[in-house]
């Protein structure tokens, strides 16, 4: 409960402060937690990032005004944050589907993205077990592509890259450069300031191992909770990712660390109702 009420002031202090300018670190220290973990957390829980739902918040209540008042278009660009008329125009366009001007006009439908509320449910038909793994820093070698978080851009694009890796080759050349036999999807870097991510389809290997035109990376050590998925892909492990982000850290007091987050693939069939993989998340504990 305490944790559904400090979500609600966050959202209510974002609301307050549409036409002022917003940092999330003012955002986060609402909700008592780190800046990162509270991206993550809207973000998974909403489906939207932290900056989608602040721009689509403000462009809402601007086609709002533009079709009640005769406010000017440059003084309601200018109130909600955009330093010119054409990134506004360009905005509210991709937001409504048309001009700001257009918005005046009798009869014209406007799209309206409503305040977001979060609610408690209460569940307790299933237990979620994970585990605490301290891991030392370990090198990988893969494949990594930059993606975006707006709009869901990453949901999309991920899958692409993964058919891509799948179809040329390159996931059974990293399991042949591997100690192991597990791929690893790996979100590297999470800028969600900036929302973008680089998202690693790679392997665990040795600091010696020739990477043969792959690119390396080095993760850091961490304490890890481990969670397992069982089930076809993807929809056993996005209810698990689900479940993490309403379940897990709501009640346990653990906080995401900021740091790279994998799944980690066995061999096996994905699409088979007993398919085994997991999702390894770094915490501190708060």
């Amino acid at each position: 409960m305490e944790w559904l009420i400090r979500m609600k002031n966050a959202l209510d202090y974002m609301e307050s402060k549409m036409t002022e300018p917003l940092r999330i670190e003012e955002v986060a220290a609402v909700a008592y937690v780190s800046p990162f973990h509270f991206q993550r957390m809207f973000s998974m829980l909403t489906g939207v990032t932290v900056g989608d739902y602040i721009r689509k918040r403000r462009l809402t209540l601007a086609a709002q005004e533009l079709a009640v008042s005769k406010i000017r278009v440059l003084d309601v660009a200018l109130k909600y944050g955009y330093d010119s008329p054409e990134s506004f125009a360009k905005a509210f366009r991709k937001a409504h589907g048309i001009t700001p001007s257009a918005a005046r006009e009798p009869g014209v439908q406007l799209k309206a993205f409503p305040r977001l509320s979060f609610h408690l449910s209460l569940k307790g038909d299933q237990e979620m077990d994970y585990k605490i793994v301290d891991k030392a820093a370990f090198t990988v070698i893969g494949k990594s592509m930059e993606v975006t978080t707006r709009d869901g851009e990453n949901f999309r694009r991920i899958p692409q890259f993964w058919d891509e890796c799948n179809d040329d080759g390159t996931s059974d050349q990293l399991i042949a450069l591997g100690p192991a036999e597990d791929w690893l999807g790996i979100c590297m870097c999470m800028d969600m300031q900036k929302e973008m991510l680089t998202y690693w389809i790679a392997v665990e290997s040795l600091p010696e191992t020739d990477a043969q035109g792959y690119e390396t990376a080095v993760v850091p050590a961490a304490s890890w909770a481990v969670f397992k998925s069982v089930g076809a892909m993807p929809h056993a492990i996005q209810n698990v990712w689900q479940r993490i982000f309403q379940e897990f850290f709501p009640g346990t007091g653990y906080e995401h660390t900021g740091g790279p987050e994998f799944e980690l693939y066995p061999p096996g069939d994905p699409s088979a109702d007993d398919y085994v993989c997991e999702v390894w998340i770094p915490v501190i504990k708060k």
